[in-house]
């Protein structure tokens, strides 16, 4: 297992390499110039220019990539072109706030969705099957922004039980506000990934309830709970395992659109504004921590693999 998880490491290195390549490249050709938000009329020429040198954007693309691996591999992602800070501690600035959003809304959509995947699949094609089926679907397809907005609409603007927009009220520093604060963006997030949870538990378990050890565990008397708990819901979570390494990257990065709409001070707003002001660093830094998460997470789920499925073996 040792060398399985060394190789694997020694494996993404050039997959991030080449992740890096791409997204500096792309991020620079892409058009728009981030001096713009510099300059003012009034400029001459040269003044622009000296902008851009100071910014280091007069050099040739390739020389700008390697100035940038060379300060990355000294821990250094940078300063801002917007408001000259250090790219890293305005990550580790927003960092907890995201977590915190993402990582609680994914708990709860566990702890919701394995009882409701279990429940659908154990009454396939009956009443509570149909309604936990139609519901997913309605998450599934329901659009994140939409569903926040009508959220506002209902709990903020209506019956004025919501705060709308933020993580905090000014001068207001308890939980209980912070708790009030979060629970419509979480709400948001959690449903959506219910929804997907669900139906991935449900199809598992269906499979499961097929399988030869099942009809073996009830010709031994073993009760139908005890079967569904302790054999079917085991091998029933590998999906799962998949699809929470694949979520990884999002404890960084955060639901994007959900932090926009609710102005929460996340690191997806962060790369949202990176991107609409042409912030290179940014852009990159937060481009890179997801992907390193992406493989990370990939890791762990095949580790995860290893411990839950035993016919699995590196």
């Amino acid at each position: 297992m040792k060398k399985t998880i060394v190789k694997r490491v020694l494996q993404s290195i050039p997959i991030l390499i080449a992740i890096s390549i791409i997204s500096f490249f792309l991020i620079q050709l892409s058009p728009g110039d981030p001096i713009n938000s510099f300059i003012t009329p009034e400029m001459s020429e040269r003044q622009v220019m000296t902008i851009r040198k100071d910014l280091g954007l007069d050099k040739p693309i390739t020389v700008q990539y390697f100035y940038w691996v060379k300060n990355l591999l000294k821990g250094n992602l940078g300063y801002s072109y917007v408001n000259n800070q250090s790219v890293l501690d305005q990550i580790l600035e927003r960092l907890p706030a995201t977590i915190g959003l993402m990582g609680t809304s994914l708990v709860i959509a566990i702890v919701v969705s394995i009882p409701l995947g279990i429940i659908s699949a154990i009454h396939k094609n009956k009443f509570i099957d149909k309604l936990i089926s139609n519901i997913s679907y309605i998450g599934i397809s329901i659009p994140s922004f939409w569903f926040g907005i009508i959220l506002i609409y209902i709990f903020s603007s209506k019956l004025k039980m919501l705060p709308s927009m933020g993580m905090r009220t000014i001068g207001v520093d308890s939980i209980t506000d912070l708790i009030r604060h979060g629970i419509m963006p979480t709400l948001v997030l959690s449903f959506m990934d219910i929804a997907v949870f669900t139906r991935y538990i449900r199809s598992s378990v269906i499979e499961q309830l097929k399988e030869g050890y099942v009809v073996t565990g009830y010709s031994k008397g073993l009760s139908r709970k005890y079967v569904l708990y302790f054999h079917i819901l085991k091998n029933s979570l590998l999906p799962i395992i998949t699809i929470l390494g694949m979520s990884l990257p999002r404890l960084v990065t955060g639901a994007i659109i959900t932090e926009t709409i609710f102005g929460w001070p996340g690191i997806g707003r962060l790369g949202v504004s990176a991107v609409f002001s042409f912030d290179y660093p940014v852009i990159m830094a937060t481009t890179m921590i997801s992907s390193i998460l992406l493989l990370t997470g990939n890791l762990i789920a095949d580790i995860a693999y290893y411990f839950v499925d035993p016919r699995i073996r590196y």
